[in-house]
């Protein structure tokens, strides 16, 4: 029987033998920061390594270890770590004196928002920072266009740190609709609703409930959080026509899946139209950018010259629509359309090797382990994974409520100990391994694989 608290211990001390000055720094980084950064998940425990230079597929810590990395930059970086395709023409763009903040629209932003609608279907565009910024103001955008209150999100649907969202993300009880922060108004426990991923006939009966209070039902197309399941056709379309009868908004959160798994939206694959969209990472191609983008009517509402009575302040930030990411976005969004038939085959090749080879190395190892992400339906090739650890032979992983829930999937398997037991061998994954971008290799991933033989060996004892 395992005995995790040993397996643990083992661990940690490797971890800290392999990082002193990543354990030094983050004890003085933790007197000025909350637990040292500034985002949580990136301070895994017992202490993160620290970068000192990012390239490609590969990081090098404070104390020189060389780490293959698949979180890359939450899996925003598809050509990798500072890709040339990108840094240069931003380097470029610096030395002519021009990139950093002006305070105005600047001309690039009109190419950029062509190509996005050209590529997605949508109407109009608006930028800002973050993909929280991105599902908050949609959600604005949505509540004042119907005038209704309610907003309907899926069990295990991540849509950023926003006020409206942070409810049913990973929190288990008896399923996933706990509201996740303190800080948040009351009401939001009973506006904000959560549906089931994926099921159909559950989705029915809200609408039949509570359709006519429903401003919108966002939905990401890919769920990150929720274990990278992609949406169901049945299901999208079930969406699409509640949505329009009951008149509510359907908003598609793509900020992980725009641009990953074609040069295009992850609904055009569907053959889905939204209202509205949310883009961002890979769209930024490294640079912190966001897009709404959707129908004309719904985002008009934030044209503050028309005087409408349900006028969405929709301001973006002082950085929306920053000079050096809309080169980047533009730039990347060139580059992904004339080199897609080599990126997306290439990155979901590596990925496919991957994906088939994990649970038979666990499962020598006497360990159950599911891998998702793999293609789905319309999806014919995704370069997504994580490795899952059901609890029981028949479960199947199809589901948020399955993947965050303890008594179905090991959650400290697959959060906490591979985690720090793969970094202990040079590779760094989130959620149980994360993203391929095309700096990746078939040595890499075969050495991943060998990493993680050596991994399921340890764990199996």
């Amino acid at each position: 029987m395992l005995n995790r608290q040993a397996l643990w211990t083992r661990l940690v001390e490797k971890h800290q033998s392999r990082n002193p000055r990543s354990l030094i720094h983050s004890q003085k980084a933790s007197q000025f920061q909350i637990r040292g950064g500034s985002h949580n998940l990136r301070l895994f425990e017992p202490f993160p390594f620290f970068d000192e230079e990012c390239s490609g597929s590969k990081v090098v810590d404070l104390d020189g270890n060389v780490y293959v990395d698949f979180w890359q930059g939450h899996y925003t970086n598809i050509l990798g770590h500072n890709p040339p395709e990108v840094v240069e023409p931003l380097i470029r763009e610096l030395q002519r004196g021009r990139g950093l903040q002006t305070g105005f629209p600047g001309s690039l932003q009109l190419e950029l928002a062509k190509k996005l609608s050209l590529r997605t279907g949508a109407e109009k565009v608006r930028f800002t920072t973050s993909g929280s910024l991105g599902t908050l103001y949609s959600v604005m955008l949505s509540r004042a266009f119907t005038k209704r209150n309610l907003v309907l999100k899926v069990g295990g649907g991540w849509h950023g740190s926003q006020p409206y969202l942070l409810k049913g993300v990973t929190a288990y009880t008896d399923g996933l609709g706990l509201v996740e922060s303190s800080g948040l108004h009351p009401s939001i426990s009973k506006e904000t609703l959560t549906t089931r991923f994926n099921d159909s006939a559950q989705l029915e009966e809200v609408f039949e409930k509570f359709g006519e209070q429903i401003a919108c039902f966002i939905l990401e197309p890919f769920i990150g959080e929720g274990g990278f399941l992609f949406v169901a056709e049945d299901y999208l379309k079930k969406a699409r026509e509640l949505t329009r009868e009951w008149g509510a908004l359907l908003i598609l959160d793509e900020i992980i899946s725009g641009f990953r798994f074609c040069p295009s939206s992850l609904a055009s694959l569907y053959g889905i139209q939204p209202d509205l969209s949310t883009f961002g990472k890979v769209l930024g191609g490294g640079m912190p950018l966001t897009a709404v983008a959707g129908r004309a009517d719904v985002l008009e509402l934030a044209n503050t010259s028309l005087g409408h009575p349900k006028q969405v302040k929709f301001e973006g930030g002082t950085y929306a629509g920053h000079p050096a990411s809309v080169l980047a976005a533009i730039t990347l969004l060139d580059y992904l359309s004339e080199h897609a038939d080599e990126i997306y085959p290439k990155i979901h090749r590596l990925a496919e090797r991957a994906r088939s080879q994990i649970p038979g190395i666990f499962e020598r190892a006497g360990i159950r382990s599911v891998v998702t992400g793999g293609p789905s339906g319309p999806v014919s090739q995704s370069s997504m994974a994580v490795i899952h650890f059901p609890t029981q032979d028949d479960t199947p992983v199809s589901s948020p409520e399955v993947v965050w829930n303890p008594e179905t999937c090991d959650v400290e398997m697959r959060e906490k100990i591979l985690r720090l037991a793969l970094a202990n061998e040079g590779f760094h994954v989130v959620h149980g391994f994360g993203s391929i971008s095309t700096r990746h290799t078939e040595e890499e991933v075969d050495s991943f694989l060998s990493a993680v033989e050596a991994v399921a060996t340890a764990i199996a004892g």
